[in-house]
């Protein structure tokens, strides 16, 4: 083992910093016997003694002196190479929510626009619905988030990117699949799963809105919240849903998409939330793709 380990230099810095055996024990968190027996091991190593010890209390000698400099400039050298390693070593992140409002395929071209263009960052994904996300935006847990809206965005900057309008889902069977389109008076009589207002707020109450409006107040069923479930549900014609356009990309057997006549009145929007005080480069990404 070498005499002027770095171990052996923190210590020696610490009582030398101190000229208390006890206080440099304390800083260190270890007990005073082993660090006299470490630095009484460098003296004995060295040859030479670096703290005079008597009933006065501790002092450098003068090779203590002379070695007190030299230690403090190697360990900080030592940790600024540690401090730029890592600096280097660590990937820049973008830790970036996805909402469940949509089908997960509709963002895949924006995703592969990041690692095209971004390929040294790491996005780090988080699906969950639009309020969730945009709590932990504002949290500091994620960077950005594409959530749907309408939703209450409290300060964070908003950048709409796209519109997604509604379209029916039904059981292929049902009569109403031979029509191309269809209203939501077709819908009447038809019980219709609709997700609870817990899950989004805003957007909720947006298509209330729009149901009162054109008099819609069907049967509504509890929707599950995975979206594989509900068009099982719907394949087994317990009912018809109200989804986003992108979920056609959800190919089952029993199930049919139509369009909806009022699907752009009840049109959710794609939009970047990120906190405005803060930019991140894949944001600029994410735009380009959208206007695309």
């Amino acid at each position: 083992m070498r005499a002027l380990d770095t171990h052996a230099l923190n210590l020696f810095c610490a009582v030398a910093r101190c000229l208390n055996f006890r206080q440099a024990a304390q800083q260190l968190h270890m007990t005073q016997p082993p660090l006299s027996r470490a630095i009484k091991a460098l003296e004995d190593k060295l040859g030479t003694r670096l703290f005079e010890r008597d009933t006065q209390g501790v002092a450098l000698t003068g090779a203590g002196a002379a070695l007190l400099p030299q230690a403090l400039r190697i360990l900080a050298l030592l940790d600024q190479a540690e401090r730029s390693l890592v600096r280097g070593s660590a990937a820049p992140q973008l830790r970036l929510g996805l909402t469940t409002s949509v089908e997960a395929g509709l963002f895949r071209p924006w995703l592969a626009q990041l690692e095209a263009q971004l390929p040294a960052t790491t996005v780090r994904l988080q699906a969950g619905p639009s309020p969730s996300l945009i709590t932990a935006v504002r949290k500091g847990k994620l960077d950005a988030a594409l959530v749907a809206l309408p939703a209450n965005t409290f300060e964070l900057a908003v950048e709409t990117l796209l519109r997604q309008p509604m379209m029916v889902a039904l059981p292929a069977g049902h009569a109403l699949a031979r029509k191309r389109r269809l209203r939501l008076a077709d819908l009447q009589a038809f019980p219709v799963f609709w997700f609870e207002r817990a899950r989004q707020p805003a957007f909720f109450d947006h298509c209330q809105q729009v149901f009162s409006r054109h008099g819609y107040a069907p049967a509504f069923l509890r929707e599950p919240a995975d979206h594989h479930v509900l068009l099982a549900e719907v394949a087994t014609g317990k009912g018809a849903a109200l989804l986003a356009d992108s979920f056609r990309a959800l190919r089952l057997a029993g199930v049919a998409y139509r369009a909806l006549a009022e699907g752009d009145e009840l049109a959710l929007q794609i939009a970047l939330v990120w906190p405005g005080e803060k930019t991140h480069p894949a944001l600029a990404c994410l735009r380009g793709q959208a206007n695309a």
